[in-house]
């Protein structure tokens, strides 16, 4: 069989098993082994199989994943996000929409001690939608801001995805997370507006919390009870950047610090707890290492089929300008975000676009937030937004949220997303600038 029809094969059938509801990591491992016997046979196509299986993540950063998302575990678990909620909300209680706007900067300070998208808009779905139903905020509006503002986790560090955006193409992992913080910054600051001069606009979609609430919010109180947080934060990101720690010792010391608040604060007080947490964080390491494995051996599946290289000497011989490919390449990963998960995006498109970019004299380290911007995008863009259907997990039945009127919600947050990623594109020292400071 010819190669490059293979290759064409090769992603035919993986979006065929994904649309028909197959599990991203079998689909990954079913459509890249079939793939490689028809080109190899059985007995290389298994060596290949166990190659990548091992190899592909048989290195010292992958543990930082798993370590990070023990981090997060514990402090979802401690009670963290609460006190991060609850202190952002006394610094913005006086604004219009104040506790929609207390969710998207929690999420973002949250975002910086779990790393995980899903987890971070799953949480403050269980925690601020209640509050923010009570007040009688607008419901649509409401989950719309908490399941785009869960997208924060994927650009404030430490990111899992930056973690393997950076394991496939070879990039520094301190890098990505300093390239991420500005832009996530002003996601969230831009999020704010949106929401004050939406609320400005039509009152009912916010109404003024009462002034004896008000005057039971205690600023320094309420402000202090973050301290947690933010140690766990300065010692991740602090250790980090002064070179004290690599990413996977940062992951473990962020661990360990996570798991003496919790246990200090008394909200682990029995060993149950902490198995519990444990438990948790196995899971979903268990389920994202499946699909790290079967996205990078269907990388390398794709490789041998010769498509990522014949796909980018076509463009570069092309007579496209530079800028038009880049276009070119942003609506492939926003197509591809509204069907498909991070990883699987970057195990199909990064073997293949990356080589074009960077002779094209694009940054690998800012590509690397512009896809991590256009996934966020995707996680609440239809069919399959992944932070709608987390959110959509976490409302009470009691509410009768549709998923329509969740991606309602969305919308004025995915339009300012979009904004968002044209300054991106238009002014890469944005993201290029803290990275040049911190790590030179």
């Amino acid at each position: 069989m010819d190669f490059i029809l293979a290759g064409a094969i090769c992603i035919i059938l993986l979006l065929i098993l994904m649309s028909i509801g197959l599990q991203i990591g079998l689909a990954f491992l079913l459509s890249g082994f079939v793939v490689s016997f028809m080109l190899l046979g059985f007995d290389s196509s298994i060596s290949l199989l166990g190659q990548a299986s091992y190899f592909s993540i048989a290195t010292p950063t992958w543990a930082a994943i798993p370590l990070f998302i023990l981090m997060g575990a514990f402090a979802s678990n401690g009670g963290l996000a609460q006190r991060a909620y609850d202190g952002v909300h006394a610094l913005a209680h006086r604004l219009p929409g104040s506790l929609m706007i207390a969710t998207c900067f929690s999420c973002g300070v949250f975002g910086a001690i779990s790393g995980s998208s899903i987890a971070t808009t799953a949480i403050f779905g269980r925690m601020a939608l209640p509050e923010m139903n009570r007040l009688g905020y607008d419901k649509s509006l409401t989950i719309g801001v908490i399941a785009s503002a869960g997208t924060f986790a994927s650009m404030i560090p430490p990111s899992i995805m930056m973690i393997i955006y950076a394991l496939f193409t070879q990039q520094s992992i301190g890098k990505l997370f300093a390239a991420g913080i500005l832009p996530g910054v002003i996601t969230a600051l831009a999020y704010a507006v949106l929401i004050v001069i939406m609320v400005k606009r039509n009152p009912s979609l916010a109404p003024e919390m009462d002034k004896r609430l008000r005057a039971q919010i205690s600023k320094r109180r309420e402000v202090g009870r973050m301290w947690p947080v933010l140690m766990i934060a300065f010692v991740v990101l602090g250790g980090l950047y002064s070179g004290v720690f690599t990413p996977t010792e940062a992951a473990a010391a962020g661990a360990l610090v996570s798991l003496f608040f919790a246990w200090y604060l008394k909200a682990f007080t029995k060993y149950s707890d902490v198995t519990s947490a444990m438990r948790d964080a196995a899971n979903i390491t268990a389920m994202l290492f499946l699909i790290n494995v079967g996205a990078l051996f269907y990388s390398r599946v794709l490789a041998v089929t010769g498509l990522p290289t014949e796909l980018t000497t076509m463009l570069q011989d092309s007579t496209l300008p530079p800028l038009a490919i880049l276009i070119g390449i942003m609506v492939i990963f926003f197509l591809l975000g509204m069907i498909m998960v991070p990883v699987g995006i970057y195990a199909l498109t990064l073997p293949v676009v990356l080589p074009i970019l960077t002779s094209l004299g694009y940054d690998p380290i800012w590509f690397g937030v512009i896809a991590l911007k256009l996934t966020e995008i995707g996680a609440i863009t239809p069919p399959v937004g992944l932070n709608v259907f987390a959110i959509k997990g976490a409302v009470p039945k009691d509410m009768h949220i549709s998923l329509e009127q969740v991606y309602k919600g969305c919308m004025p947050f995915l339009a300012c997303d979009v904004v968002v990623l044209i300054l991106l594109v238009a002014f890469p020292a944005i993201s290029l600038w803290l990275p040049g400071i911190l790590m030179n």
